[in-house]
């Protein structure tokens, strides 16, 4: 009888480099409340969020995975050729076929290897890591650019009141490759189906295009039930990858959680009962909430204004839409000079 062969990965592994994409155009809350009946103090009382930025029309999740990914390699001193896979985290990408990594991969020197985009809204940049994770643990890949990329501004009814402010554009890269010590801890996901309408797209296409509706579909989000269920049950989430990685909140140096709302964070920061000294990103607030961008976005910068620093141990919490979760501790990697 034939024996198949087996592969053997990489246990130690880390992120080696970081890179970061913010579209050009800056827009206020005023802008904003020029379509509702809102004001930048109510916005930013609520939210955290005082300006967001949104690409422009002839821009595309692509473009700005390119410009982030390539940022990345670079920074971990690494060409395209060296990138084993290309895992793309997005929900506005505007094709259903074919997947926007493919293309991205390609762009970026990157020939020839798997390329597949993850539409898990905003926990899909930690689902991206779990998957690279496990391809260089189980032996299928060395070097993975994971990446993170939103332009949630076209996917926005600009008269909604309810959520029309909260989000933003941009892309946020990470290279996870070898590492003298481990640097990545167990990925902590899941998700909750019992509240799969609580963001969601409101009508799908073929409904759209066989009907009289004359509105295209939006992104509509239930706010209240979405904050109780982020404000009470990710910190469990949190708490289940520090026991994961076996070590307390007292160890952390950072705490990066998905920039969704300033309050939520400052509640799960509060029951994490972090150290004093240790750092929690607020990238949302001139950023606004970008989806699979947000934490890799605040990763970068985070290391580029020095708030943290390189190899300190960070808490990373994704959650959004589906309704779908993912936690893990790592280490930082190196500051970005691209």
């Amino acid at each position: 009888m034939a024996v198949i062969a087996d592969t053997s990965g990489i246990n130690n592994i880390g992120m080696l480099g970081i890179g970061a994409y913010r579209p050009e155009r800056v827009v206020t809350n005023d802008e904003i409340c020029e379509h509702i009946d809102s004001s930048d103090e109510w916005i930013y009382t609520r939210t955290g969020i005082k300006t967001r930025r949104f690409a422009r029309r002839d821009e595309s999740v692509m473009e700005m995975s390119v410009n982030a990914g390539r940022k990345a390699i670079a920074n971990a001193l690494l060409q395209g050729s060296d990138i084993d896979a290309v895992i793309l985290a997005t929900n506005t990408h505007l094709l259903l076929t074919p997947a926007g990594a493919t293309k991205v991969a390609t762009e970026l020197g990157c020939n020839g290897v798997p390329a597949f985009d993850v539409t898990v809204g905003c926990a899909g940049f930690g689902y991206g890591m779990a998957l690279a994770s496990d391809m260089i643990r189980g032996g299928s890949a060395t070097n993975v650019l994971v990446i993170g990329a939103e332009q949630l501004s076209v996917a926005l009814d600009m008269t909604d009141r309810t959520n029309c402010f909260i989000f933003g554009d941009g892309a946020g890269a990470v290279v996870v490759g070898p590492t003298e010590e481990q640097e990545l801890g167990p990925v902590v996901w899941g998700s909750d189906g019992s509240q799969f309408n609580a963001i969601r797209q409101d009508f799908d296409w073929v409904t759209f295009l066989d009907g009289d509706r004359v509105q295209r579909p939006y992104l509509r989000m239930e706010g209240t039930a979405v904050f109780r269920w982020a404000a009470f049950e990710m910190g469990k989430v949190a708490v289940r990858a520090l026991e994961a990685a076996k070590i307390g909140s007292e160890d952390l140096d950072v705490f990066v959680p998905h920039q969704a709302n300033a309050r939520i964070n400052e509640l799960l920061a509060k029951n994490l009962k972090l150290r004093d000294d240790a750092v929690v990103a607020n990238d949302i607030e001139y950023t606004g909430n970008t989806s699979a961008a947000s934490i890799p976005l605040a990763m970068e910068d985070l290391l580029s204004t020095g708030k943290a620093q390189p190899g300190q141990t960070a808490l990373l919490l994704g959650f959004g839409a589906g309704l779908s979760y993912a936690s893990q501790v790592v280490k930082l990697p190196p500051v970005p000079f691209e």
